[in-house]
């Protein structure tokens, strides 16, 4: 299903209903079409710090240890890691951090509590793209407060710290920290730091630190980073998808790219404007009038003329919206029965 200009549906909801401005004149990232058959339910997304315009992907599960990059120019897959020594039960999420390792979370649990420990794996991110095995670094993770689904991962670019949101199924769903550095020896405890109240599908840092976004199926939020602690500025525009379930910051973090499961699935791009854009990247922004991102009090994404036209169709998608999350629901609770 292709992007749309921002639309609030329902309460907390925020997708597009016209065509997204994909990219601008300056460079702006462009939407892109995952052409692989094999990845049929892209559930991560980090945007390479080694190749720019690649991004790094993998399945949700029942594919094997695999991570793909993937270049957007083109949609192909330019090289394909295979994790040595490792079985994956449920991979959710992928992040880069300040060292130029990939870190990826086999953090899902589909049955909401099942897992006592769930497992992060790290490798450094390939110099040059080519198929290749690594063996990487497995670290064990509980939960401070007890077993959690969890689709988020992020990496700080700046600390180095892994965080993790939990998925909101009863109550609110919850931002928590690892350790200052992960042990790859003995357990390492997550404890919960901050409320999110977001249905949680990912989750990434801005390039520079300063921001946090969550996203859910059809809504996302973005927080300001102060002291390791997340101060809610906004929402985002957020692309109607198939089934959303990634987010990453462009490089230059004026942009958010949103990816989705599905066979030849499509990456949307988001521009961001006001409140919403990293610190580093707000001065050099001031003076742009386009790109589909908040208005400049940060409250409201998505902010296009076309979207602002078709607010008139908030029923009809509101409806859409809410039925798609339920199938959504059904499918990712019964796959593995």
């Amino acid at each position: 299903m292709g992007a749309v200009g921002t639309l609030a549906v329902l309460p907390g909801l925020s997708v597009l209903s016209t065509p997204a401005r994909a990219a601008d004149g300056n460079g702006a990232p462009k939407a892109f079409t995952i052409e692989d058959p094999r990845i049929k339910e892209s559930s991560g997304l980090a945007a390479s710090r080694v190749h720019p315009g690649v991004y790094w992907t993998h399945n949700d599960s029942d594919d094997g240890p695999y991570v793909y990059a993937v270049d957007s120019r083109t949609g192909r897959t330019v090289a394909t890691v295979t994790l040595d020594g490792i079985e994956p039960r449920d991979v959710e999420a992928i992040s880069i951090g300040p060292d130029g390792d990939i870190y990826v979370g086999d953090i899902g649990d589909n049955f909401g509590g099942r897992w006592p420990e769930v497992w992060i794996y790290r490798f450094p991110e390939p110099k040059t793209l080519a198929d290749v095995t690594v063996t990487p670094v497995r670290h064990t993770v509980r939960y401070d407060d007890g077993p959690r689904d969890a689709e988020s991962l992020m990496v700080h670019p700046r600390t180095g710290r892994v965080y993790l949101v939990s998925k909101k199924r009863s109550g609110k769903g919850a931002l928590y920290a690892g350790p200052e550095k992960l042990s790859a020896s003995g357990v390492n405890t997550f404890r919960r730091v901050a409320d999110i109240d977001v249905w949680a599908t990912d989750g990434a840092f801005s390039p520079d630190g300063t921001r946090l976004v969550v996203r859910s199926y059809f809504d996302a939020r973005e927080y300001r980073w102060r002291d390791g602690r997340p101060e809610e500025i906004g929402r985002p525009g957020v692309p109607l998808q198939r089934q959303g379930e990634s987010v990453t910051f462009s490089l230059d973090g004026r942009t958010l790219m949103y990816g989705s499961e599905g066979k030849r699935s499509s990456v949307q791009p988001i521009g961001l404007d006001g409140d919403l854009l990293p610190d580093s990247a707000a001065g050099a922004a001031d003076g742009a009038k386009n790109g589909g991102g908040a208005s400049p009090d940060g409250k409201s994404g998505g902010g296009t003329d076309e979207g602002d036209r078709n607010r008139n169709l908030a029923v009809g998608a509101g409806t859409f919206a809410v039925a798609t999350l339920l199938v959504v629901s059904l499918r990712r609770l019964f796959r593995r029965k």
